[in-house]
């Protein structure tokens, strides 16, 4: 399918932006390059009550309630960004939506970076706080039944790599959603060269941020393998938490995230999986930019809505 002629307007915007690819700048441009398209672009969804907090005892969050005042679900929500870029302003309009669609308390969880902090302090942040929010469910959504992890690129990595994490912990977990995760680093796929360029990620920032995440040389080599950077790797995926996975077709990252979704329906696990056409990567959330994309992230919220009905 062509390029959405929307996406594809937003894409030659890009052009006009003074701050460099994350590729070819500095870390520090990197993260201001990622509020520009974010902070300072999207308009934010109406939505209820928001609250700054910090979680297991250190981490900042930032707490979306509906004004259900029932027991709802909990949704942790880890942000994209490359491990590198992204912090909870850069992502309000993805938790804000995200508890409107769902009617569910969203905990927007604002985990280390590299290159200060490189792997696994994001994995072991974004656990630590989906286990500190399970045990203080009652203070959130309020249903420890309906407890959920989700992310977007390097944050679904992350929402991907708890919820092997969580079943292996023995700590249930209603739904995991995973919105074009990266799940097989030093794997080769044809969609990493067929969408190398011109498609908002590219593979040479995907490179760029591998190599901040894990360092480079022997040590990128050696964790590339790791099942907590590349969950397709993991050596058993049953009994996994039921997923939402959604992938673009313009994306370096399309086909390992398909692969994951059906390595996890061929362990049995329960799938709801779409990869949209004529979308590139970051289209969750860009309502703002394409009705094409506002629709793509429609689906994917109703599809986690069905999981924690």
């Amino acid at each position: 399918m062509p390029l959405d002629p929307d996406i594809a307007a937003f894409l030659r915007s890009l052009q006009r932006l003074d701050a460099p690819e994350p590729g070819k700048s500095a870390v520090t441009q990197a993260r201001a390059r990622l509020r520009a398209l974010t902070v300072d672009q999207a308009t934010e969804p109406e939505s209820a009550t928001v609250a700054s907090t910090v979680v297991a005892g250190s981490l900042p969050a930032r707490v979306y309630r509906p004004h259900n005042t029932a027991p709802v679900p909990t949704v942790v929500y880890l942000h994209g960004g490359g491990w590198v870029a992204g912090d909870l302003d850069t992502h309000d309009v993805h938790a804000r939506t995200l508890c409107r669609d769902l009617d569910a308390v969203v905990v927007s969880v604002d985990y280390r970076l590299a290159p200060e902090h490189r792997f696994p302090a994001a994995v072991d942040d974004a656990y630590t706080a989906l286990t500190w929010v399970a045990r203080h469910v009652d203070a959130f959504g309020g249903d420890p039944a309906r407890l959920a992890v989700g992310g977007d690129s390097a944050g679904a990595t992350l929402a991907a790599v708890c919820a092997q994490q969580a079943h292996a912990g023995g700590l249930p977990l209603a739904a995991q959603l995973l919105v074009y995760p990266s799940t097989d680093m030093a794997g080769t796929y044809p969609s990493r060269a067929e969408n190398g360029e011109g498609y908002f990620l590219t593979t040479t920032e995907l490179h760029w941020f591998f190599e901040q995440y894990l360092g480079a040389g022997p040590a990128s080599t050696a964790f590339g393998a790791d099942p907590r950077v590349a969950p397709l790797r993991a050596k058993d995926l049953s009994g996994l938490a039921p997923a939402v996975v959604a992938t673009a077709e313009y994306d370096p990252l399309r086909d390992e995230g398909d692969a994951y979704a059906e390595a996890l329906r061929g362990a049995g696990v329960r799938v709801e999986h779409r990869r949209f056409d004529g979308l590139v990567h970051g289209f969750y959330g860009m309502d703002h930019v394409s009705p094409a994309a506002g629709e793509a992230t429609a689906w994917t919220n109703t599809a986690l809505k069905r999981l924690l009905a």
